[in-house]
């Protein structure tokens, strides 16, 4: 009896620490996801990487298509830098009929995304990492070939006007990592819409 509750206490504790997210510092969570042209990507294909600026977004939220050319922008500037952007989208696509795959392979078409869009199919990575809005971003860093998180939460401080931007969190981010220092701030809060999902 003693055996079943420990084992019991044990994987509810591993679900708590699952559905608290990732922190600043924390161990990147590994995945497997579908790209829009067919191929599986893992997060582990970067490890020649400095890094990776993992960007949870979605095809129909308002602030995920403000940011949209931002991110673009944020790939061309940082992927040849050693931080290539990744996409997740994270929504399900009978709650959001938007967010299908096929509307995926139409979106990163139609806008010419120089970078992978992924999709969360069992929404499993998502809650690993903890991310709550479209778009929200996880800075990961690469330390020995073991991927570490070094900054969460937003672009920057306008998410509907990009020329009234005055604080550039991810970039200032990026910066500090490459200089070999910590971001600050490391982590900020992420504006977006909420994750759709059937639960």
């Amino acid at each position: 009896m003693k055996k079943v509750f420990l084992t019991s206490t044990l994987a509810f504790t591993i679900l708590l620490l699952v559905n608290a997210g990732l922190k600043p510092g924390d161990s990147a969570v590994d995945f497997s996801l579908q790209n829009v042209d067919g191929t599986t990507i893992s997060l582990t294909d970067y490890n020649d990487q400095k890094g990776v600026i993992l960007v949870f977004t979605c095809n129909p939220c308002p602030f995920a298509k403000t940011y949209e050319q931002r991110v673009i922008q944020l790939h061309k500037k940082f992927a040849n830098e050693g931080f290539p952007v990744v996409a997740i989208n994270p929504n399900d696509g009978e709650v959001s009929p938007e967010d299908t795959f096929n509307k995926m392979k139409a979106r990163s078409a139609d806008k010419g995304y120089p970078f992978p869009y992924l999709k969360d199919e069992t929404q499993v990575v998502y809650k690993a990492y903890g991310a709550t809005r479209t778009p929200h971003i996880f800075l990961l860093e690469n330390k020995g070939g073991k991927f570490k998180v070094a900054y969460i939460g937003a672009i920057d401080d306008n998410a509907m006007n990009a020329s009234a931007v005055s604080k550039t969190y991810l970039e200032d981010a990026i910066g500090a990592v490459m200089a070999g220092n910590k971001p600050d701030p490391a982590t900020t809060k992420a504006i977006g819409c909420t994750i759709k999902t059937k639960g």
